[in-house]
């Protein structure tokens, strides 16, 4: 019997037992655990995590003002956690004994461009 028609008679009988008052009535903490199984399942396809990942990530990513509004509270999240950005700022300035100073802290200042105005020579 191929997949289809089992599942015609499965809802056949599940509506007919219904109709009868003999169907089981799934209690909440029934229900939650059978959706849970279900998840432990179903996530062990990876490949199929990765699809319906990749086509959520595609569909939230098009909505341009929704991903910065979540650029702009991740921002916001981090930049309120001083120790976080103290230790990014350490990281930065960190020397590293073989390489010398980081290439940011090499680099001179800019200086101001030469005026080209008469009295300020």
């Amino acid at each position: 019997m191929d997949a289809g028609r089992q599942r015609e008679l499965a809802s056949e009988g599940g509506r007919a037992a219904h109709e009868k008052g003999a169907a089981h009535e799934f209690t909440p903490a029934e229900a939650r655990e059978a959706g849970r199984k279900g998840g432990i399942t179903v996530s062990r396809d990876h490949e199929h995590m990765a699809t319906i990942g990749h086509k959520g990530g595609q569909a939230v990513s098009h909505d341009r003002e929704h991903m910065a509004a979540i650029g702009r509270k991740g921002g916001e999240a981090v930049s309120r956690d001083s120790e976080h950005m103290a230790a990014i700022g350490r990281k930065r300035a960190v020397v590293n004994p073989d390489k010398g100073l980081p290439e940011a802290l090499l680099k001179p200042e800019r200086e101001p461009p030469a005026s080209s105005h008469p009295q300020d020579s």
